[in-house]
């Protein structure tokens, strides 16, 4: 069956950037979200369906207008992507959705997979903090096990008089062991539906208040990182029976350990270059592996920088002359409030 159009749960710079690239590959897109409406996404989908995720009948009028559906972000309720997935294959699947929505699911399958990851353990009251972070000398971040992103839901302990004592323990927590940074990459790969997999090199990526501030390619890592950050992302994508593109963020140690840090069941902040120094984006990449559009082989066309531009930053950028190798990106959000992804510019460097 010939795709025609793709529905898209979320409605802001990510599913804007599937839009677009759906667009250019002849495919139409459709949003649903809470706040789909005068949203980034809605000045380019072709249909916006605005409605909660726990809106049933809505969702089965969403799946009668489209012939399949991913979402821009995991922390989509699993019950809405259940509703769809009875008419035809979502992605990210339900299995993939399950683990990326919980840390500790995370660090267990990779764990399950032979994938070194932080040393963790499950948190569940105070009692289980203060003899976790006992045994870890004091140096450990607390995570809540759900809904976190950009550094949200953690809370970094350097000493046991850093635990606060009107801490409430009614979710639960994960618990991991500080590492010696060294620095973070990510690699971004795609598996189609016949289980054919492609994947873009390894990113390296600089953070700045927990936030992702700028990424690089070539990463700045050995042939054996190389080799082993790609071979487990096509572990993690094999055993989820993947059908889409898929983030897997490391930790790089002193020591040059590699160890997983998150799971993203979609494309990646990282991946935004992409779009200008490869033949083909992380997004058109997605497109053609959810709409089974084919595959053709990923081709390098530059090196780059990516930087992300935060709040109030966008004012100066809109004014700004860029150069030839300059590529600015305005996601069209009404309110710059500090800490938000205004927009982004990826520069192309020379070998």
């Amino acid at each position: 069956m010939k795709i025609k159009t793709i529905g898209i749960l979320g409605s802001g710079q990510l599913g804007r950037m599937i839009a677009i690239a759906a667009a250019e590959m002849g495919v139409r897109a459709h949003i649903f979200a809470p706040d789909a409406k005068n949203s980034p996404a809605a000045e380019i989908a072709h249909s916006v369906t605005q409605a909660d995720y726990t809106d049933e009948a809505a969702l089965k009028a969403f799946a009668a207008k489209i012939d399949c559906v991913t979402s821009e972000f995991e922390n989509v309720p699993a019950d809405a992507m259940r509703v769809l997935s009875d008419y035809f294959p979502a992605s990210p699947g339900l299995q993939a959705l399950h683990i990326a929505q919980n840390r500790l699911r995370e660090k267990d399958l990779a764990k399950s997979l032979n994938i070194q990851t932080p040393r963790y353990t499950a948190i569940r009251s105070a009692n289980e903090l203060n003899a976790a972070l006992h045994e870890l000398s004091g140096r450990a971040i607390l995570k809540t096990t759900e809904l976190g992103y950009d550094g949200k839901g953690q809370f970094v302990l350097n000493s046991l008089d850093d635990i606060k004592q009107d801490w409430c323990f009614t979710n639960d927590y994960i618990l991991e062991k500080k590492v010696d940074l060294k620095k973070e990459i990510s690699v971004v790969i795609a598996r189609y539906a016949d289980g054919t997999m492609t994947n873009y090199e390894p990113i390296e990526n600089v953070h700045q208040n927990q936030i992702l501030y700028k990424s690089k390619i070539p990463a700045d890592i050995n042939d054996k990182i190389f080799k082993k950050a790609i071979s487990n992302a096509k572990k993690i994508s094999e055993k989820f029976n993947y059908v889409g593109v898929l983030t897997v963020e490391y930790f790089i140690t002193e020591k040059d350990e590699l160890l997983v840090n998150e799971l993203a069941p979609r494309f990646h902040n990282s991946g935004h270059l992409t779009i200008d120094a490869f033949n083909q984006s992380q997004f058109s990449l997605h497109v053609s592996c959810v709409c089974n559009l084919g595959s053709k082989p990923i081709g390098k066309i530059s090196n780059a920088e990516m930087y992300n531009i935060l709040g109030s930053e966008i004012l100066e950028y809109r004014k700004k002359t860029f150069k030839k190798n300059e590529f600015f990106y305005d996601y069209l959000k009404k309110e710059p409030r500090q800490g938000r992804k205004m927009g982004h510019l990826t520069i192309l460097k020379k070998d």
